[in-house]
């Protein structure tokens, strides 16, 4: 029987609750996300915004009633999902949930939602937030009659990953509708070193880019939201910043990738099925602006990239380069789903065998540049999606003026320059 999406929906509701604690012995059995995780001696446990607000008795919720916008990702160290533990205290009034892209129980692919029901586990009603901001999504807060919005998302570090756009979109909603805002930290699965790549021209903002923050940002959602408010709510809010309150994690140092944390690692979207997804995603996820496969329809999306009639000569190419921290394989592959989707092409698989080094933003640029030099068949799509993706048409016109890997990546250091010391003031962690 083909279950409907509401169907699969009341389905997953009905089951969770009661898979949630063998779900944990099996993560933990299996030891822990991706692969190649450091042993489990060597892990330090992080605890989340949402674990140390509980912790609290939810005090600073007190009194108010509250509107989570959440997904899959939003889980307790051992998986339950928050909106289901939330429901069941008595010491938190929690009265309605947000979807974000892909939905609140994330039934849905790339470019879609759940829309508006009722969550068949909690009976709360969830509202769609996918697409809708300003006041659409103010009128979508007030329609919820929540006093307080709280946000808890695990974003994968890049730009163009729209959760944090849907963080900001959400913010400058809750000025219009007079609601309060509350962040609840996670990590940033990539670390938080350093930022990295160009910086968004505003003239290309789009939902994959709002606002002038770096392709890899190197911030953690809190972060980004006190540079948000600070810096670029107020012009979209009518000269109001929100009323913010965030909760840090405890235990999280910047250095930290996400399987030395210690917390499970859900998929925050269908085609981020790993951490080792998340560490390359940030470059390669360009190839969503041409006409390669960017490796949706495999079992390694974003590590897996190619096309009908690229060869080995790729790998050789990319090799040369001598990128640190990352090799590439020769590989060939048949998507089930998207570009080629039935079609055996050839590409390269990356392998980051020293992911202290490896740079993801110059590893997407250096794999543009030799794919251009050694397939003739290379464009990029029609519209130009990888100008929406880097922030402004200069990668694009300067790969297709010949540029090297090395001018493509130094036309944007005196902005990325600009961006790290902006940053700097609304770090949170060492």
């Amino acid at each position: 029987m083909r279950l409907s999406r509401r169907n699969l929906l009341a389905v997953t509701g009905a089951i969770g609750a009661s898979t949630a604690a063998s779900a944990a012995t099996a993560f933990a059995a299996a030891g822990g996300p991706g692969h190649g995780a450091p042993p489990a001696r060597s892990r330090r446990r992080v605890s989340t915004g949402f674990e140390r607000l509980a912790a609290q008795g939810y005090r600073p919720l007190a009194g108010e009633r509250v509107g989570m916008v959440t997904n899959p990702t939003g889980v307790t160290a051992d998986v339950r999902h928050i909106v289901d533990v939330m429901h069941a205290d008595d010491r938190v009034n929690l009265t309605a949930v947000f979807g974000p892209e892909h939905g609140f129980r994330g039934t849905a692919q790339a470019g879609g939602s759940e829309g508006r029901y009722d969550d068949p586990a909690t009976g709360l009603p969830v509202f769609d937030t996918y697409l809708k901001s300003g006041q659409e999504l103010a009128d979508v807060f007030t329609e919820s009659a929540v006093d307080t919005v709280v946000f808890d998302i695990q974003d994968a570090g890049a730009r163009f990953y729209t959760y944090i756009w849907t963080l900001y979109d959400c913010m400058v909603a809750a000025v219009l509708a007079g609601k309060r805002f509350v962040v609840l930290d996670r990590p940033n699965p990539v670390t938080g070193r350093d930022a990295y790549g160009p910086v968004l021209d505003r003239e290309f903002a789009t939902f994959v880019g709002r606002e002038p923050i770096s392709q890899a940002h190197g911030m953690t959602v809190a972060e980004l939201a006190l540079l948000f408010n600070a810096e670029f709510v107020p012009e979209a809010a009518g000269g109001r910043a929100v009323e913010l309150d965030v909760v840090r994690m405890s235990g999280w140092r910047r250095n930290d990738f996400f399987d030395t944390t210690g917390l499970p690692w859900v998929p925050p979207s269908p085609n981020m099925p790993t951490p080792d997804t998340a560490l390359v995603y940030p470059g390669t996820c360009l190839f969503e602006g041409t006409n390669l496969s960017e490796g949706r329809g495999t079992t390694r999306p974003f590590e897996l990239l190619g096309a009908a009639g690229i060869d080995r000569r790729w790998a050789e190419a990319a090799n040369g380069l001598g990128l640190a921290g990352v090799v590439f394989r020769e590989a060939y592959f048949e998507p089930t789903f998207s570009k080629f989707e039935g079609e055996t092409v050839g590409g390269v698989q990356l392998h980051v065998h020293d992911r202290e080094a490896f740079d993801p933003v110059r590893t997407g640029i250096g794999l543009l540049v030799t794919a251009k030099q050694v397939w003739d068949g290379f464009a990029w799509r029609e519209d130009n999606w990888i100008d929406k993706l880097t922030g402004s048409s200069r990668v694009r016109t300067m790969i297709d003026a010949g540029a090297d890997t090395d001018e493509v990546v130094g036309g944007w250091r005196q902005e990325l320059s600009a961006f790290r010391k902006l940053r700097r003031k609304h770090l949170l962690y060492p």
